[in-house]
């Protein structure tokens, strides 16, 4: 057993390789679990319930976020290497296509288990906001989805820990640490919904739906300044989709408001 043989690899047993990338994915997948849990107990759901969910929706999730990559980088990566579809512990995960699958997932479960779609979004999409910030740290481990040039006097001066700073020098410039902008960015966004948006909600569904609104801003900004985007023709995938997700919010948001449930005493 061998720990941290190089900067990518949290330990070596044997033959068996496993990446930063995926222990990041899985804390960040873990905390969200917790939260939800915590939000369903306050529902009065059994906690068996989450339980069953967490494990499809982590699944669903991953095969989603891996089919949208592999569809939008099929001709650079795929297309004459079809078995590295496979090898998820290269990096290439695309969020968005999780959410998709998620979404799917979740719509299907919780209306089998007779649960309101939306009261469920409102205790589990907050949390998905932390798991987001947690993985991202596993494309700084992987050394992707990194920014433009930019110099070391200006990492500098955002007074960031030298390990990352040493680790933004990449193809031999410093880049712009963007996998470290929407990791605080969405952070940011948790503790708005959370401890603002949530304090003065009045009906089911505002939570879920602000979700789509603040991640799709922050995706959009830092998404501009990324190398590595997914591409359709001249635009970035990513962002067509953040703001179709601001867009859809801000409608649902609007919508809650005037047609949707009041809250009646549940507490999300």
């Amino acid at each position: 057993m061998s720990f941290f043989s190089d900067f990518s690899t949290f330990v070596e047993i044997g033959p068996l390789h496993i990446q930063w990338y995926a222990i990041v994915i899985l804390l960040g997948a873990g905390i969200a679990y917790l939260l939800g849990q915590y939000h369903f107990k306050k529902l009065g759901y059994a906690k068996e319930i989450l339980s069953d969910y967490f494990y499809g929706l982590l699944f669903c999730g991953i095969i989603g976020a891996r089919i949208w990559y592999v569809i939008f980088m099929w001709n650079e990566m795929y297309f004459n290497n079809p078995m590295e579809i496979f090898a998820v512990w290269h990096g290439g995960l695309a969020i968005q296509g999780g959410i998709f699958a998620g979404l799917v997932y979740s719509y299907y479960f919780f209306k089998k288990h007779d649960i309101p779609f939306l009261v469920a979004g409102d205790a589990i999409m907050p949390g998905v906001l932390i798991a987001q910030a947690c993985g991202r740290w596993g494309n700084f481990f992987n050394h992707e989805a990194f920014g433009g040039e930019c110099t070391l006097s200006f990492l500098e001066s955002l007074h960031l820990p030298r390990f990352i700073i040493d680790n933004m020098y990449i193809q031999g410039v410093y880049h712009h640490p963007t996998f470290l902008y929407e990791s605080i960015g969405n952070v940011i966004a948790f503790m708005i919904i959370v401890l603002i948006i949530k304090r003065f909600q009045k009906h089911v569904g505002v939570q879920f739906f602000s979700y789509f609104v603040f991640y799709g801003i922050v995706r959009v900004f830092v998404e501009g300044m990324r190398t590595d985007s997914l591409m359709l023709g001249p635009l970035r995938i990513a962002q067509i989709i953040s703001i179709v997700f601001i867009i859809v919010g801000i409608v649902g948001i609007v919508y809650q408001y005037f047609k949707g449930d009041k809250i009646q005493g549940l507490e999300i």
